[in-house]
Parts: C-alpha cells; structure tokens; sequence
C-alpha cells in the first residue's frame, strides 16, 4: 500500500439526486458515505448500526481494474451486527449504487466491496482543487491547539552538525504541517548556554587567540581560529586581564558570534525561530528555584544521600532522577524540569520536543516532569531522531575541514543545495538511519527525487505558458468547464492522487510525520507524468481547442497547485522553469 492510499472518513456534502454539478467525491468524503451507508442499511434491517466504526477505511485497489477504491467495511462489522459479510455488502452495494457520486458498487470475495466513481463527481474534485487554491490540504484538525516545537536546539559551540540539521527540515516541516492543520505553532530554539561545553568553547578560543594548541576536551576546527580572531579583532584587549577575565570575554562575545552563525545558516536554509529560548534564563529568573519548590511542596521531591530526587518512577520513568546534587548544585535534569514548567505557563498546551539519537532516556524523564510538576504527560511528545551519513563513490563521507570532526548544514548545502537538502532530509522517517547519496542528489533526472517532483511542477508551468500562447485560458472558471469528459484511465488516476492529499496532511500532522508528504508528492508526480505521456492536453499547433483539452488544462492546472501545496509544506521550492 502506497502513502496516501489509505484514507479515513470526513466531511460529506449532501449530494442530491437528479443534479447534474455533483459534489466533488474526495476520498475521505468516500469513506464518510460508506460509513453513512453502512449505519442506514444496518438499521433498516433492525440490526445494531452502533458496531460501525467512527473511521471506515477505504483504499486504492492494487489492480485498478478491481475499481477506484475498495471497502471491507462488510468484514469488519457483519458479523457483530448479526449477519453475514456477503449479505451485508449485498445491501450496502444497493445503497451506494443509488448514490449519483457512485457509477458502481460491486460485491468481490467474501464481502469486499469495489467502488468506481461518476465520471461527473470524480472531475469536480478538479474544481474543488481549483477553487482551494493554496488551501486545498488544509484542515481545523488542530483548530485552538498551541504547540511549542521545539527543534535543532544544538549547543553554540560550533556548526550545525547533520543531526541538527535533519531537525531543522523536520521540524521546521513539521510545523508548517501542523499549521495548515489548524494549530497555532510556536518554533523554538533552546539556546544551551549554561554549563561545562560552553567553558569548554570558552577556553577552546582562547587558546587559538594565544596560537595555543587545542586541549584534548576542547573544540577544533577552522571556526574555532577564525571566531578567536574576530574577537579579538572587535576586542583588541580581549587577551589582557586574568585568566577568568578573559575567559569570560571570550565566552560573552564568541557565543554570541557563534550563534550569529547558526540563526544565519538556519535562515539560508530556509528555518527561522518564532522563540530563542536561552537555558541561563531558567537559572537567572528563578525558575529553576520555584519548580524545585513546586516538587518539594507536592511531595514529589525527597532527600536521599544527601541529595535531592525526583520521584520520576512513580511517572514511568525507569529510575528516580537527581535534581539537586549533595553539594547543592542543580543537576542537569533541573533546567529541564523547569522549561517543562515554563512552556505550559505560555498557554502552550501541547509541547513536542525534537531530540537526538542520543536523548532516548529524555522521553521518560520529560514526562515524568511535567506530571509531578501537575501538568498533563500525554501533553508532552519527544521525537527522536537517528543519524545521518553523506555518501560519495560509495564511500562515507568522514569529516567537515570547517568543524574539524563534523559535516555540517553549509557542507551538506553546498554538495546539493538546500532544496535537495532539505527534500533528501524530510523525505525518509526519523526513526531510521539517513543515508545520503552525494551522487544521486546531484543528478538532473526522474533518479533524484526533488529532481523529479520539481520537474513536475515546471512542466506544468510550461503547459501553462503555452495553453495561454494558444489562446486559452488556464484560470477559466470550472463551472464552464464540462469536467465529465476526464474518463481516461490516466485521468482518473491523477485525479484520485489530487484527492489523497487532504487525507495524507491529515496523517502526517497526527502520526507527526512529514515525511509521508514527500514521498506522495512522488507519487503525484508519477501520475501527472503518466497522464501527459498518455493524453493530449492542448490542441496541436492549428487546431481550435476542444471541450477535452478546456477539461485537460484544468486538471493539469490543479495538478500544479497540488505538488506546489505538497512542495510548500516541506519548505521546498516550487520553480515554474528547469
């Protein structure tokens, strides 16, 4: 089964018998028809309509001979409600079959039932296409949710690293994805700029101010000498003072510098933050302080050893953790259970934190948090994501000259740009390994993947262009347009590809995986380019444009606003020439 292909129920309009203009029939208006039809047969028959599900699955049919789509909604419920499978998909075939949206309904095997659309309500999902716009895809899923995102959120002790840099096309995807789905999304960069890495960054430039060699622990690379020279270039004095004096110098001024160079390099690569969160705030505003007193207030700090615990086993963690060390220093865990705190004091009520391979043990400590704290956990989501490697010649690509043991985001743009970038990083699930072939994301041709989908978009912006020299209109308004005529094979594809998107937004807001419109956006390129290798779509030179090319044209134009629609989501460009 291909992404996309399995759709649940939404919103039907009312379809009235004997209008010719049907409603346009999308997939998830589909499956809410079957559902409607299922609950009225079954009590028609006085049998328990309550068994039907609230989502009725329906599905491309891997032979498209079979139908356009296929239900097994008879299997599901028959036997709960007291009659057989065939029998019942004998009397739902009946209702549907009545439906002006539904040319046929057919009875296959022990109770599936294979659906084919009109001809009329299949091309009005064009003109429902066309009159959405850049809206068609969009949903109230999230309607009044506030989400904090939090993603890249990398130390400011050198460049964004490849991890890093997978979040930022993730996240910054996943929060358009969340947005056109109703949600008020708050991006956040958590800014690390407490503890020992950053006394380590500290010292790691002065000792390349003083021509100083590295220390074991410290951070190399070229952006360690030429951050050290800048300042000192804007500090000529930065080296006079004692030691801590210039220490802090160093660590003042080259954090800053540091994280200049980070918010540019998102910026380039198309990733900006609504909130720069720095960790030193929690510590300085006395965050920290109250929501140790919260935990030791509501019980759910206790004293052991000499230092002071969090009861996190009782919230699934797998061990109690220390928040305050017995020389009385906060732990780590303490500016974590504090920013817990403070995302939901914002009014955020669903906070999603994008981390690392390495941060596995997180998502049951920043849960266990937030419930001692009083807040709700299933509030709080982690995602974890896995490594990546550049491939070239078939070897691993081992290390940045820049960052001195890293590849970083501008090493990765530089290689394949920052569409292929981003498309190559956003196009596979988090859960698994990256590997990107340097190679393949190159090449001009169908073998690229953004290569292919972009090419899409501009050859239906060339259909665009030329329909316009031929005289014709690519914005002509669909009611004048006899959409019934899109009875190919080829047409009805794409045009039931089109009606998959709503349902494959849908899916990757809920399962938080925006990689799931990627890899549609392949499969809708697929279609339109078999639909124009198949069907002529304006009239060959001399000839007066027919009613089927009017009809072509609108579909292509839809076409173009889908994969436009899909591409911004992912934050990859749409170009109209190639």
């Amino acid at each position: 089964m291909t992404y996309g292909t399995m759709l649940v129920a939404g919103t039907l309009r009312a379809v009235s018998a004997g209008v010719l203009n049907l409603c346009p029939m999308t997939p998830a208006e589909l499956a809410t028809t079957v559902k409607e039809a299922a609950t009225r047969v079954l009590a028609a028959h006085d049998l328990d309509a309550s068994v039907v599900p609230d989502t009725v699955t329906v599905e491309r049919p891997r032979n498209p001979e079979h139908g356009d789509y296929a239900t097994n909604i008879a299997l599901q419920v028959a036997k709960k409600a007291g009659t057989n499978p065939r029998e019942l998909a004998g009397w739902l075939s009946d209702d549907l079959s009545a439906n002006p949206a539904i040319e046929s309904a057919e009875i296959a095997g022990p109770g599936f039932i294979n659906l084919r659309l009109a001809a009329d309500a299949q091309g009005q999902l064009v003109a429902k296409v066309l009159s959405e716009g850049e809206k068609f895809g969009h949903s109230d899923l999230y309607a009044g949710e506030k989400v904090n995102l939090e993603f890249v959120s990398a130390n400011p002790t050198g460049p964004i690293h490849l991890g890093g840099t997978r979040w930022a096309a993730v996240g910054d995807s996943l929060g358009r994805v969340l947005e056109a789905s109703g949600a008020e999304v708050t991006r956040e960069y958590y800014f690390n700029d407490h503890g020992g890495q950053i006394d380590r960054f500290s010292r790691s430039l002065v000792a390349a101010a003083k021509g100083e060699p590295t220390r074991k622990d410290g951070y190399g690379g070229d952006y360690i000498r030429d951050i050290a020279q800048a300042v000192v270039e804007t500090h000529p004095h930065a080296l006079e003072g004692t030691d801590a004096e210039v220490q802090e110098t160093f660590r003042a001024v080259g954090v800053e510098m540091m994280f200049a160079q980070i918010k540019a390099s998102l910026h380039d690569f198309g990733v900006d933050f609504d909130v720069y969160f720095h960790e030193n705030s929690l510590f300085e505003s006395g965050a920290v302080d109250k929501a140790i007193a919260t935990l030791k207030d509501n019980g759910n700090l206790y004293e052991a050893e000499g230092a002071w615990w969090l009861r996190s086993t009782d919230f699934g963690d797998d061990k109690d953790r220390v928040v305050l060390k017995s020389d009385g220093d906060a732990a780590y865990i303490a500016g974590d259970i504090a920013y817990v705190a403070d995302k939901f004091d914002r009014g955020h009520t669903l906070a999603i934190y994008m981390l690392g391979a390495d941060h596995h043990g997180y998502i049951a400590r920043l849960r266990a948090a937030a419930q001692a704290l009083g807040y709700n956990a299933d509030a709080v989501e982690v995602l974890i994501g896995q490594m990546v490697n550049l491939v070239r010649d078939g070897q691993a690509v081992k290390m940045s000259k820049r960052a001195g043991t890293v590849i970083t985001l501008e090493d990765l743009v530089d290689a394949i740009g920052v569409d292929g970038a981003r498309y190559s990083l956003v196009r596979s699930s988090v859960d698994s390994t990256l590997d990107i072939d340097l190679d393949l994301w190159t090449k001009q041709s169908s073998d690229n993947p953004v290569y292919y989908v972009q090419y899409a978009h501009a050859r239906l912006c060339s259909i665009e262009r030329k329909a316009i020299d031929a005289g014709m209109s690519p914005n002509t308004a669909a009611d004048d347009i006899d959409l019934s005529l899109l009875t190919h094979d080829r047409e009805g594809d794409l045009i039931r590809t089109l009606g998959e998107f709503p349902a494959v937004v849908r899916a990757a807001a809920e399962l938080r995986e925006p990689h799931r419109i990627a890899r549609y956006t392949e499969e809708l390129a697929s279609a339109f380019h078999k639909f124009y290798d198949a069907c002529q779509i304006l009239p060959k030179a001399g000839e007066t444009p027919e009613p089927i090319h009017t009809a072509r044209l609108a579909l292509a134009m839809a076409s173009r606003q889908v994969v436009a629609n899909a591409l911004g989501m992912i934050g990859v460009s749409a170009p109209e020439r190639m």
